[in-house]
């Protein structure tokens, strides 16, 4: 026999189960046995791909041409003995490099969480005597007993069940505990309803089970995960594949005009060591030494803005990468409802009542139509009430930020229906305590409960239950004043079906008078003659500030997609509710598709209904995964969140994996790129809208400082082609580089927003950072910059200047421009004034200490020194000031009239 994973081990009968595993419910597999199959089939562990070790996970992180373009300049910088700026550009690799080995080091530990939650204890039947073993000692066969708080160990079909419920939220998304049962199910079952199966890793809520373990380790539903996230891709965000491509245009651009200068200046019969020289300063001319600092900067910003709306970003990408969003698609539970189940409606003598308040505070009230009524003057509500609080085994606790219940979801939310009706359980428990019980049996779907009613005498049953199964023992139906009537089961067959359209949960609830001094009760006492009390129907309520934040989306051309464990008509309202289906025609079938349908398409069939449909109900892991690759397929940037293990490969595939802090389990917070502190949907919105600024700051930054590095090259082949001196010096080149990076257009990572961010669409992923009509405006703003230094210089020269005084000149020249056109850059669409002259303060003193540090390096006589600059004269300066003056009136000026009069023009658009 194999490992038999593979076989639809819920479409077996029992004894199928026995004789395909060869074992015995009675005795389990005797010891010898266990040796030949643990030999045949190994530990039940998941077993973990050998990784990149972490010296080449280092190495890789320097694989990036703008790195080697830095590299290149570190070598030159050192070759002329500029050990300083050597030091400076050596530094900013290493740490790009150690900051992005944090990261993917991070990231490459979701296997390893996901093998430490396999990682318990068991409790076995071999050679007929119980035992307690470790896990991952267990074999196909084996006999496995659970029990209340056991995690279950391996995959099992169950054999016996007694009131067994087993919380399955982590595979399949299910949002509250499976009632578990032994009958034979479809070949075609879907995951999540196969519920005579119990999956490793899942932890038993209820009751009391037996099964014989059917897959171990890898094969099971787990270890499944485990290779699916081992065999996702990990995408390059758009910014990573953006700056990669920019970065190998910039290092073809230099080397080939490095070569250029190098060539025009040997063939008019300069030196070759001075053509080389020149060649360097070039080089080090064009090579922008602060982006990845100034990239990375940013991206660290963003994330300390994110995680004051709760969102912690684990993967410094990631912050860039929500600007291109396209499609979020959001689990249900927990994440767009408040993961509180609420009794919305209650049916009783034909009426019906709602009951305002969410979530299991209790507070609210219970009204017809628009106006209050008080549910205690109708006996039949009240009894209702009072048999969802009796024949309930939960708790409702009061505890630090809110209520919670202990034990089952469903009999939290009867117990606050109760309580905002005045009823309390210590008091009801007073007035009529329990007796005995009937728990919950998946086969006869009812519980029900004896209580002594101290002030009558009698002894009453309660009991809840499926609608079928209770009001097929009721023979009548109590009325608002507490006498009884014909029972009309048509009429609350049709309610209830009402109820079910809305994705309401119902429970019908009855209640019985027998004997006084009777001890126990039986399933023959609520056979019949059971009177009819009422429904209570409950849903997980969505959260309040869900709705604006799907609408947030929708303006911002952001399509948010449910897909969820949950059953299709609970998703569905929840998707109306909240405004996912809006703007959406059909049916119900057309907007929802179930994970059964999802399995019978081809990948390519998918991509189309992954496109036009909103919600996807009852899917299995590989579901989700094969829903994100569609979607990525049709050209979508995609936003996956999750919280539970069969999350794990769709958040690792996903262009940005969102992980839930408070719900989440540690392999999904592993794999993902973000994890949210509150669980909320609204947070992703509020964190895209960040990441649209951050890439906003970023592009302003590369918009920005280009036209220097572009300006710095031109002048020196400008130099080389005249045959004259050089303008800069390589070092005067690296001064104005770093320093004006940092105290400049690092300045720009903390603009706010700008007006109307979230009303524009997501942006194109293959869009590049810079279109053409940027790169224009780059060109001008450079060819200004070298034109006047390179006449500035000269006149300084004609003007009996020294070379060290012109070339302080040229340097303040470059220096002056990048300060006036780092205002214009606050917007690249917007002047300064229409963002706000003060909305970013860090810029004005920026601004400042460079005028001081520029002050410094033209008058101190150790900076004269270090950088062959010397003083120069007021009128001098004016000269400076008025080129970046104008270069900030021309720009303000071609802003004016594109917006005016090109904003529709393709090449103008930013």
């Amino acid at each position: 026999m194999r490992n038999g994973a593979d076989l639809l081990w819920h479409s077996l009968k029992n004894e199928e189960v026995i004789e395909k595993t060869g074992t015995s419910v009675k005795d389990g597999l005797d010891l010898s046995e266990v040796v030949l199959r643990r030999e045949r089939y190994g530990a039940n562990a998941i077993t973990q791909k050998k990784g990149t070790s972490p010296l080449m996970l280092f190495i890789q992180q320097f694989r990036q041409p703008l790195i080697y373009i830095l590299i290149v300049a570190a070598i030159v910088t050192a070759a002329l003995q500029e050990w300083v700026d050597s030091g400076v550009i050596l530094g900013v690799v290493l740490v790009n490099a150690v900051v992005g080995f944090i990261q993917e080091s991070k990231a490459l530990k979701a296997i390893e969480a996901l093998s430490k939650v396999m990682t318990s204890d068991a409790t076995v039947i071999r050679d007929g005597q119980k035992q307690r073993i470790r896990a991952a000692d267990l074999t196909i066969g084996d006999i496995v007993l659970l029990q209340s708080g056991d995690k279950v160990p391996a995959d099992l079909r169950l054999l016996q069940s007694r009131e067994l419920q087993i919380d399955e939220a982590a595979l399949t998304g299910e949002s509250v505990p499976v009632v578990k049962q032994t009958e034979v199910l479809d070949a075609d079952t879907v995951l999540a309803d196969r519920t005579n199966m119990a999956y490793s890793s899942m932890l038993v809520t209820y009751g009391t089970g037996t099964g014989v373990v059917i897959a171990i380790g890898n094969e099971t539903e787990i270890g499944r995960i485990n290779q699916m996230i081992a065999s996702a891709d990990v995408l390059a965000t758009p910014l990573t594949r953006q700056i990669a491509r920019f970065s190998k245009l910039l290092l073809y651009i230099i080397l080939g005009l490095a070569a250029i200068t190098f060539v025009a200046g040997a063939l008019r019969g300069d030196a070759a060591i001075q053509m080389f020289m020149a060649a360097v300063a070039l080089a080090v001319g064009a090579i922008p030494e602060g982006l990845p600092a100034a990239l990375t900067i940013t991206l660290a910003i963003g994330v300390s803005k994110m995680a004051k709306r709760h969102a912690i970003i684990r993967k410094l990408p990631a912050v860039e990468t929500l600007g291109s969003v396209s499609v979020i698609c959001s689990d249900k539970t927990g994440t767009l409802t408040q993961n509180q189940m609420t009794v919305q409606e209650v049916h009783a003598d034909g009426k019906l009542f709602d009951v305002t308040g969410v979530g299991y505070t209790p507070q609210g009230e219970f009204r017809q139509g628009a106006a209050s009524v008080d549910p205690l003057s109708s006996v039949a509500l009240r009894e209702c009430l009072i048999a969802g609080i009796l024949c309930n085994d939960a708790n409702l606790v009061s505890a630090e930020g809110g209520w919670r219940v202990e034990g089952d979801p469903t009999e939290g939310a009867l117990i606050t229906s109760a309580n905002k009706a005045g009823l309390t359980r210590d008091s009801l428990r007073q007035e009529k305590p329990r007796i005995d019980s009937i728990p919950f049996e998946s086969h006869h779907m009812y519980m029900a409960t004896l209580h002594q009613d101290i002030e009558n005498g009698d002894n009453v049953i309660y009991m809840k239950g499926s609608v079928e199964s209770t009001l097929a023992r009721c023979s009548n139906a109590m009325k608002a004043n507490g006498e009884t009537t014909s029972l009309n089961a048509e009429e609350h067959h049709h309610m209830a079906e009402a109820m079910a359209r809305k994705g309401l949960r119902i429970l019908a609830f009855a209640y019985r008078v027998i004997e006084s001094g009777k001890k126990t009760i039986s399933h023959e006492d609520v056979a019949g003659g059971m009177t009819f009390l009422g429904l209570q129907a409950m849903i997980d309520p969505p959260r309040p500030e869900v709705m604006a934040a799907v609408k947030a989306c929708h303006t911002a051309g952001i399509k948010v997609k449910m897909i969820t464990g949950d059953h299709e008509i609970t998703a569905l309202a929840i998707a109306r509710k909240i405004g996912i289906l809006q703007g959406l025609g059909g049916d119900d079938k057309s907007l929802v598709l179930k994970g059964k349908t999802i399995a019978t398409l081809s990948d390519e069939e998918l991509v189309s209904h992954a496109r036009n449909t909103a919600v996807f109900a009852r899917v299995a892991p590989e579901d989700k995964l094969r829903l994100v690759k569609a979607l990525q397929a049709s050209g979508d940037s995609v936003a996956m969140t999750g919280d539970g293990v069969n999350d794990a490969p769709s958040l690792r595939q996903a262009n940005i994996g969102v992980a839930m802090g408070i719900t989440g389990t540690d392999v999904a917070k592993e794999t993902a790129d973000i994890v949210l502190i509150d669980d909320n949907f609204a947070t992703i919105e509020a964190a895209v809208e960040e990441g649209r600024g951050v890439y906003d700051n970023l592009k302003k930054f590369i918009t920005w400082t280009l036209p220097t590095n572009f300006g710095e090259g031109l002048v020196i082949m400008a130099a080389v082609v005249t045959g004259t001196a050089l303008p800069i010096l390589p070092v005067q080149i690296l001064w104005i580089n770093m320093t004006t990076a940092v105290l400049l257009g690092l300045m720009l990572a903390f603009e706010p927003k700008e007006p109307g961010i979230m009303n524009r669409p997501p942006r194109e992923p293959k869009r590049p950072i810079l279109t053409g009509f940027l790169f224009t405006r780059i060109g001008i703003v450079g060819a200004i910059l070298c034109t006047a230094a390179f006449v500035l210089f000269h006149l300084s020269i004609d003007a009996g200047e020294t070379e060290a005084t012109a070339r302080t000149i040229a340097v303040n020249t470059f220096v002056m421009g990048e300060l006036f056109y780092l205002f214009n850059c606050r917007s690249l669409k917007y002047s300064m004034f229409k963002v706000g002259l003060f909305s970013n303060r860090a810029i004005i003193i920026g601004v400042f200490i460079m005028v001081m540090m520029q002050l410094g390096y033209t008058y101190l006589p150790f900076m004269n020194t270090a950088f062959h600059s010397e003083p120069m004269s007021l009128i001098e300066w004016g000269y400076c000031v008025g080129v970046g003056s104008a270069i900030y009136i021309l720009v303000e000026l071609e802003k004016i009239v594109k917006n005016r009069f090109l904003q529709n023009v393709a090449f103008f658009r930013d």
